[in-house]
């Protein structure tokens, strides 16, 4: 077994997919196992939830391999047509020096964009993922923001309190690194341009952090009523106890400067638990590493779980995996359900200049072991998106 003093790892790394001289941020949390040529974020971000997917499914052992007994909920990226699928449709036109909006229509009449057409279709994803492990239901696909993979499991949670179905299968998933994603994100100037080394760029809660990082990645929960899994013999991984949610439409990249969205999306998830703040023994922050986020994650934590909050661990993974978007609230739930099974706590890295202003205990730098019963996981995203989730070991 290793040390419960093991220092985190970072897997930020210099983009190689596409050139990166003109841009102020060159880092990201690339995934580089499934293909070396250039693909759109749809399919990239399919791929992705087709393997998380496998093997939740596989490790539920519910249904079979290509017959999931209940609906699909599936957090994405926004989807718009890329770059080389409009460079495509110009080419078609010919070599002419200039060239219309009604040209471009003219030669999509043609047919023979109709690929590029059922690919950026904003239920693509969902569509092939449904066939490929014959959910039931029309699938949902959705996207708010930096919390849509916590979105995703808060519906599938519903859905089986409500007594709708047994199981619910949730997915997040996002594979959009590129220049017009990076580009926009700068115009914003939410990222970080800390770009050597790339594994220092991700600094949560440190006075001296300058932004996130962008990553990809996927992940996938079944979710099923306790009695069900029992029935069944499955293995319990965790519980989600409750779910809270408000919306912030302050700003688009902002928080309400009070922080009551924040601090009532806290709250309600612990109420929604049936819970007081002083159950919670772990918070898994949202913790991008941008000045506004932080401070105001740090300031709702501050309220809501008072005095005992400085006691508190709250650890941010996106120091380490960068921030993967629409998948961030599954991905981190799922870290959250592993830190409540395993009893370590992940660190937040690259901490080496503490902020004054957020005087709480962030799991710096090394790994810690601490039981955990109560856990929970925020995500709080662009345009005012806040889901809070508490999560609980299966009580013995």
């Amino acid at each position: 077994m290793a040390s419960c003093r093991d220092p985190g790892q970072s897997g930020i790394k210099e983009i190689r997919r596409f050139p990166t001289d003109s841009l102020r941020t060159r880092v990201a949390g690339i995934v580089d196992f499934l293909t070396q040529d250039q693909i759109s974020a749809p399919e990239l971000t399919e791929r992705l939830a087709t393997l998380a997917v496998e093997e939740a499914v596989a490790e539920a052992r519910i249904g079979t391999r290509d017959d999931f007994p209940g609906p699909l909920f599936i957090a994405i990226p926004p989807i718009e047509i890329e770059w080389p699928q409009r460079r495509a449709v110009a080419d078609s036109l010919g070599a002419r020096e200039t060239y219309s909006y009604e040209d471009l229509l003219e030669a999509t009449k043609s047919g023979a964009f109709k690929g590029f057409h059922d690919r950026f279709l904003l239920g693509s994803v969902a569509d092939h993922l449904a066939e490929r492990f014959n959910t039931r239901g029309s699938p949902i696909s959705l996207s708010t923001a930096c919390a849509s993979g916590a979105s995703a499991i808060q519906l599938g949670v519903e859905a089986v309190r409500r007594g709708e179905t047994d199981a619910a299968l949730c997915v997040a998933a996002e594979g959009s690194v590129s220049p017009e994603s990076l580009i926009r994100f700068s115009l914003l100037s939410a990222l970080s341009t800390s770009n050597e080394p790339p594994e220092g760029a991700a600094k949560p809660f440190s006075k001296n952090r300058d932004g996130f990082v962008m990553a990809e990645g996927a992940g996938a929960l079944v979710l099923e009523s306790l009695e069900s899994a029992k029935a069944r013999g499955a293995k319990v991984l965790g519980i989600i106890e409750g779910c809270g949610e408000r919306a912030d439409a302050f700003h688009r990249t902002r928080s309400s400067p009070d922080g009551k969205p924040i601090i009532g999306c806290i709250r309600g998830a612990i109420a929604d638990a049936g819970l007081t703040p002083d159950d919670i023994d772990y918070v898994n922050a949202h913790g991008t590493g941008t000045p506004e986020n932080d401070k105001m994650e740090g300031m709702g934590v501050l309220t809501v779980l008072g005095e005992r909050a400085k006691s508190v661990p709250i650890s941010s993974n996106k120091s380490m995996i960068g921030h993967t978007l629409s998948a961030a609230g599954a991905v981190e739930a799922i870290v959250t359900l592993m830190t409540l099974d395993s009893g370590r706590l992940p660190p937040t890295i690259n901490y080496q200049v503490p902020d004054p202003a957020i005087p709480l205990d962030v799991v710096p730098n090394v790994a810690r072991d601490a039981k955990v019963t109560h856990a929970l996981s925020n995500s709080f995203g662009f345009g005012g998106q806040n889901v809070s989730l508490v999560l609980a070991r299966e009580p013995a």
